[in-house]
């Protein structure tokens, strides 16, 4: 854990803002963190541990900015609810990057969790978008518009990984695309991405 109270400096921004970010870093955190020890992938690791730091920043400018808004018992009784729920957050960044360092120090998957995961009601996996492929200079918002409701919460271009992209985002040739969803959705998204396009 990073020593964030000698790092962070306070920035202007709004509790809402602060706890917004700190969620939706933590679903992403808990989800590459799976998806890393489950396949055994030491750069996404890697990529949870440095979230990981970023929570902790969050969650000291989040004591700090709620700390700054109390001005009598009634806020102090409020702001001690969001404080605890930063503290919530922070916990589960903590066990994400707990589950990304089995990768780091080598510990392999037992079959008992990895049948756990298979049975899950959402699933994480990798996709390769095929040359050809009908999605192929489309962008993530355009899966809705198919139906398809699944989340992108990764792609990996060549070297380079793109980490909860924007939904304006196009596919391109080759693209490894790291998705969250339900079973039977993930199945009918690996058939339309091997479709070719016109």
């Amino acid at each position: 854990m990073s020593n964030a109270k000698n790092e962070v400096e306070y920035e202007p921004k709004s509790v809402r803002e602060i706890l917004r970010d700190m969620k939706n870093l933590v679903s992403l955190m808990m989800d590459l963190a799976y998806f890393a020890y489950l396949n055994d992938n030491k750069e996404l690791s890697d990529f949870v541990m440095k979230m990981e730091q970023e929570v902790d920043r969050l969650n000291y400018l989040l004591i700090m900015n709620s700390s700054l808004a109390v001005r009598d018992k009634e806020d102090a009784v409020g702001v001690s609810t969001i404080i605890k729920i930063g503290s919530a957050l922070n916990d589960i960044a903590n066990a994400a990057a707990d589950i990304a360092n089995l990768v780091r120090i080598g510990i392999r998957v037992h079959p008992a969790v990895r049948e756990a995961f298979q049975k899950a009601e959402e699933q994480v996996e990798s996709v390769k978008v095929p040359p050809r492929s009908i999605l192929i200079g489309k962008s993530i918002a355009f899966l809705e518009e198919m139906g398809i409701y699944i989340d992108v919460i990764a792609v990996r271009r060549g070297k380079k990984w793109i980490l909860d992209p924007d939904r304006q985002e196009k596919f391109k040739e080759y693209d490894e695309l790291i998705v969250r969803g339900a079973r039977e959705i993930i199945d009918d998204f690996k058939e339309v991405v091997k479709k070719h396009g016109g």
